[in-house]
């Protein structure tokens, strides 16, 4: 039972700060800038791209980025997803530090597509 109990209480810990990272780290208002246009840059491999991702985004992964960003529009507006958030903040920092000024961090894929309505 006391194992049962502590492994409960890691879960609750694990979730609790992915909900305080996921609110802290994630943009607001990203449904409005899709409608307005925002292109979503699904940074996973194109192996988990495959897997499922949202229509019309395009993939560019992590390990890619830095070599391939020169097909992006530096005056377009970007939004960066991945599975779980993680990739998609490194690749935000890596093409604001490429002069890209419109980039926001979209989190998971899945949770984007699912505040979409998609």
């Amino acid at each position: 039972m006391k194992d049962v109990l502590t492994l409960c209480g890691i879960i609750l810990c694990i979730y609790i700060v992915y909900r305080v990272y996921k609110y802290q780290t994630l943009d607001e208002g990203l449904p409005q800038l899709v409608k307005n246009g925002a292109v979503i840059l699904d940074v996973r491999t194109e192996k988990e791209y495959k897997t499922g991702h949202i229509k019309g985004s395009v993939n560019i992964s992590l390990g890619e980025i830095r070599e391939r960003y020169i097909e992006l529009d530096p005056d377009k507006t970007y939004i960066t997803v991945c599975s779980h958030g993680l990739r998609s903040v490194k690749v935000e920092t890596i093409l604001k530090e490429k002069g890209f000024k419109k980039v926001y961090n979209g989190g998971a894929w899945s949770d984007l597509k699912k505040s979409l309505g998609s």
